[in-house]
């Protein structure tokens, strides 16, 4: 029986996709200047791409989300040493870019609405590497902070980040609900889906039909949603019913 859900907040509740496409376009472009200049940088636009992309996708899959340590690795790789205080610098323009590129799903809203009537809810989402606690952008949209019972930045606050079990088990908890009793639902295929059933809870994978990316191919029972309109015929199913929430 269900008796709680739980969210992932980026690509989720929300869409950052053009947010951080800018960003990582400004991030590149003024990275690949200072190490090679203008000239040199765009004849060496290939090398320095495939080094950064394999840094940026290394980090990530070991869960680190600082922007500046992924950067000085860059830096470090073509023998450069980066300037700290300029590396936070860029940090801050690169998620005021994402920020003013965020925007929630248009169903997201009514959806915790209609789930909030019948389910306690709660966002677990992962740090977004800043040194600075309590900048998640999260704190943007109070219009969705408000059907939340418990929110958990994994990755802050002596919380490791997802897929850790940590988090996922700390938010049933905080929700008064067993791991089994809880549907998470997120767009990430290790972080969330994969972490989210470790910890024991039932994973709904996201996979918006308005996030154009690559998704990757595997051989799974997970459900499978492509909005979150969706979601409550997907808990209906879990619990038996064959009504709406």
């Amino acid at each position: 029986m269900i008796k709680a859900i739980l969210f992932d907040f980026g690509q989720t509740l929300v869409n950052s996709a053009d947010g951080f496409k800018q960003a990582e376009k400004q991030a590149q472009a003024w990275i690949k200047t200072d190490l090679f200049g203008d000239e040199q940088g765009r004849r060496q636009e290939s090398a320095f791409m495939d080094v950064y992309r394999r840094i940026r996708k290394d980090f990530h899959n070991r869960s680190i989300f600082s922007r500046p340590a992924m950067w000085a690795k860059v830096f470090h790789h073509f023998n450069h040493t980066a300037d700290p205080v300029r590396l936070e610098k860029k940090e801050s323009r690169y998620w005021e870019t994402v920020k003013a590129y965020t925007r929630p799903f248009p169903e997201t809203l009514p959806v915790l609405q209609q789930l909030a009537e019948s389910y306690p809810l709660a966002l677990i989402t992962n740090t977004q590497g800043q040194k600075q606690t309590g900048t998640h952008r999260i704190a943007l949209f109070p219009e969705i902070e408000r059907f939340f019972k418990t929110i958990i930045v994994a990755g802050e606050s002596g919380i490791p980040a997802k897929p850790d079990k940590t988090p996922f088990l700390s938010g049933v908890k905080e929700l008064g609900v067993e791991p089994d009793q809880a549907v998470y639902v997120g767009d990430d295929w290790r972080i969330d889906i994969q972490g989210s059933q470790a910890a024991g809870l039932h994973p709904v994978w996201l996979k918006h039909h308005r996030v154009h990316r690559n998704w990757p191919k595997v051989d799974s029972i997970v459900p499978v949603i492509t909005g979150l309109a969706q979601l409550p015929e997907h808990i209906n199913a879990l619990n038996g019913k064959s009504t709406s929430v």
